[in-house]
């Protein structure tokens, strides 16, 4: 199963056609995915389930219809366990970016949270996991891909945010902090973080 996200509703990529009483299941064969996406962001569609049997034909179906964005991001812990965090948009997020030609993704994450974030003598740990969400750029669709990574550092210098890239703020975040930061993040940062930083009540997170 895989979680596609337009702006913070998820569609469900399964091999199951029932997987919820609130959800849409529409046949992989038969879904019009820019038709599915308009109706996602008008609000008309908020629980949706493409399905097919075979698990193998789920996202080579997405790549199919969208152009693909690779992109590497980091989640970075100091040697006080605080995580780093970056503010664009009004959210917390953590810094990635777009992979360059002839570039490793690997080379790409630790690039993006450097330039990003001015962290340095970043360590590159083991794969989290693979986010996917769709974005419209130059009135067009597209599928964005990214690979993200655990990573360490013993960096004690300022930080400092890209401007050209809309970043606004930098910050280490320890525990309590971080779980405020996700009460306004997005959903598909959320898939990186354990179970126990969203345990907060949303009414009681104030980033």
């Amino acid at each position: 199963m895989y979680k596609v996200f337009v702006n913070d509703v998820p569609i469900i990529l399964s091999t199951e056609k029932y997987i919820g009483a609130n959800y849409t299941s529409i046949p992989l064969k038969r879904a019009k995915i820019k038709s599915i996406i308009k109706q996602v962001n008008l609000g008309q569609l908020t629980y949706i389930n493409l399905y097919h049997p075979k698990g193998e034909k789920l996202l080579k179906f997405l790549k199919k219809k969208l152009p693909v964005v690779i992109a590497g991001g980091g989640m970075v812990y100091n040697k006080n366990s605080e995580i780093l965090f970056i503010k664009r948009n009004g959210k917390w997020d953590l810094p990635k970016g777009k992979l360059e030609k002839n570039e490793s993704i690997e080379a790409c994450a630790i690039r993006e949270v450097e330039e990003e974030t001015g962290c340095r003598d970043l360590v590159l740990g083991d794969h989290i996991t693979t986010t996917y969400h769709i974005f419209k750029r130059n009135n067009k669709f597209k599928l964005k891909e990214t690979y993200w990574y655990k990573m360490t550092t013993t960096y004690e210098g300022d930080l400092e945010p890209q401007p050209s890239e809309g970043i606004k703020k930098v910050r280490w975040k320890n525990f309590e902090k971080s779980q405020k930061a996700l009460s306004k993040s997005y959903e598909n940062i959320k898939l990186l973080f354990p179970k126990e930083y969203l345990l907060l009540n949303p009414k009681d997170r104030v980033a």
